[in-house]
């Protein structure tokens, strides 16, 4: 039996789950606790923004597949960190978040610096638990970072008081999780019956597609498999990139708004659609009553709420993906399919997904591609969101999950750069990019301060364009070009601005020879930022218009519709 304080407990909880750093800012109410968890070698980062520190929380989760831990404090602190709490529900990214809180005797007074967490986090967190007493700290803990981790991941919340961190207690041991107790959901296999009909289906089937999302993740060897087994082509949500390496001779590409034309071609045009980790994202599949309209689905998902929300499925599988493939593919039998081949090439003919610039330097996708070519299969690119996301998801090549960061489900801007920081916390011998637009990078720009003091190789790529340029596309094609509360009228000096912060940078427009440049930036040591220029009306396409079905994009500027 050992005596100690609530905060001293937390602190070892977070050593005891492998935590290396966390990231947070301390103020009155979780000053205990930063004062705890620095009297052990878990490293804090002070982040300049809550928003920040659960955005570097989520890089390295995102990366690590891992819980993580970010830690605000009370009242504004914690309400700064509730859109990264948002946005890791959305994408399903195990996170621990410490919120300090008024003492005890102060709830419900409108204290100094005191709001509901509970009540606030409820709608977008996994879990959340107010904690009462020090005693019950071992076991929150516990259940904190299993709950995370297990079934379909996100985000937990512990909410603890000032005073519930200097109370002492008799600390006794760690609990051991108890069957039925919530901590862990480990989802048993479908049914026999629902595994046979699946089977029947998929081997009846002509004209099969695999669509995959951010749930498959772990999943692409079994992925590969089925889709030979079933001659298949495989087509990944934004968050399923990586899942098959590029050129895989199965992966047809990205679908939805901004994917390959060829691909959202193939979804109308199937008649089977396994769905794998994916929860049919309005997104990914447009006009929903209009995607994949002739098809069965087979909807393989570990959570089965998502069965039925957004598209009825014929068979649904709760389970996790691994253990449900390897469970399904002895049931299906080969068969090749030439017919469905046939239509698969000749609607790549047919769609070229052809990317302008992509051997120019100089054009915002040859400048992605150089870079990614330059920084190698290894590296983790973090995307901020609008064009810069869309273009990086396009053209850069994606090896494996966990090397693709970016905020598909909430699409927060400000995202990129503490996403980055994270990843590169995580593992600082791997190349990490920042790819983000001007709009994008301002709305985080504090962290370069962070980066800066933590000295990490993160290299941003900043695509500066003077405008909200996902935003002024859409007014340029849908509101008639009246170019409203999107441009920039004061546009910052982004290589002074870096230098201010003590980052090395570098303005691309008027080299020469950019890919040289480029490649400087890109091998010197540390973190450093360089500028591209992108012309505000230089749009991403395709693009399906907002409502429409997926094989209705665009593919080039309607000039009819825009105008300035």
């Amino acid at each position: 039996m050992t005596r100690m304080t609530g905060a001293r407990l937390i602190a070892d909880s977070l050593v005891r789950h492998g935590i290396k750093a966390v990231a947070g800012i301390p103020g009155g109410a979780n000053l205990p606790l930063f004062d705890a968890i620095g009297q052990t070698p878990t490293r804090i980062v002070l982040a300049r923004h809550e928003q920040g520190a659960g955005f570097i929380a989520q890089g390295m989760a995102r990366v690590t597949g891992q819980a993580q831990v970010c830690l605000a404090t009370s009242g504004p602190g914690v309400m700064n960190l509730l859109t990264a709490i948002a946005d890791a529900k959305a994408d399903s990214v195990p996170l621990v978040c410490l919120a300090g809180q008024v003492p005890r005797a102060l709830l419900g007074t409108d204290a100094f610096q005191e709001v509901d967490v509970y009540g606030l986090t409820i709608p977008i967190a996994k879990h959340n638990v107010l904690v009462r007493r020090a005693a019950d700290l071992p076991r929150i803990m516990e259940e904190a970072f299993a709950i995370a981790v297990s079934g379909r991941p996100g985000p937990v919340v512990v909410d603890v008081p000032r005073d519930v961190q200097t109370e002492e207690f008799d600390f006794t041991g760690w609990p051991s999780p108890r069957a039925g107790s919530g901590w862990t959901e480990v989802p048993g296999l479908p049914g026999p019956a629902d595994l046979a009909f699946a089977a029947s289906l998929l081997a009846r089937c002509e004209r099969p597609v695999l669509y995959c999302g951010g749930g498959a993740r772990g999943a692409g060897a079994e992925i590969a498999v089925l889709a030979e087994l079933l001659d298949a082509p495989v087509v990944t949500t934004l968050m399923g990139l990586g899942l098959l390496p590029p050129g895989h001779s199965r992966l047809a590409g990205m679908i939805g708004m901004h994917g390959a034309p060829a691909a959202n071609h193939l979804l109308t045009r199937c008649d089977m659609l396994v769905a794998i980790g994916a929860r049919f994202d309005d997104r990914a599949t447009g006009d929903p009553k209009r995607f994949c309209p002739g098809a069965s689905v087979v909807h393989i998902d570990i959570d089965p709420s998502e069965h039925d929300k957004n598209r009825a499925a014929h068979v649904p599988l709760a389970g996790d993906a691994v253990r449900t493939l390897n469970a399904l593919m002895p049931l299906v039998p080969a068969r090749s399919r030439p017919a469905w081949a046939a239509i698969r090439a000749s609607l790549g003919l047919a769609h070229p997904f052809a990317l302008p610039g992509l051997d120019d330097s100089k054009s915002p996708y040859g400048v992605l591609a150089a870079a990614a070519a330059i920084l190698g299969p290894e590296a983790v690119v973090a995307t901020d969101v609008g064009q810069s996301q869309m273009r990086a998801a396009q053209v850069w090549p994606c090896h494996s999950p966990g090397k693709f960061l970016t905020s598909g489900g909430l699409g927060t801007m400000g995202f990129g750069l503490p996403a980055a920081i994270g990843a590169a916390l995580a593992d600082p011998t791997r190349p990490v990019a920042c790819v983000v637009g001007d709009g994008g990078l301002l709305m985080n720009v504090q962290e370069l301060a962070t980066l800066a003091e933590l000295g990490l190789p993160v290299k941003i790529l900043l695509m500066d364009n003077g405008v909200l340029g996902l935003v002024r596309q859409q007014q340029a094609l849908f509101v008639g070009g009246r170019y409203t509360a999107s441009t920039f009228a004061a546009r910052p000096d982004f290589v002074a601005l870096a230098a201010a912060f003590g980052i090395a940078a570098i303005d691309l427009e008027p080299c020469r020879d950019v890919r040289a440049a480029l490649a400087a930036v890109l091998a010197a040591p540390g973190p450093a930022l360089a500028r591209i220029p992108v012309d505000p009306d230089a749009h991403v396409y395709p693009m399906v218009p907002p409502g429409a079905a997926n094989h209705e994009m665009i593919l080039e500027k309607r000039h009819d519709h825009a105008h300035s």
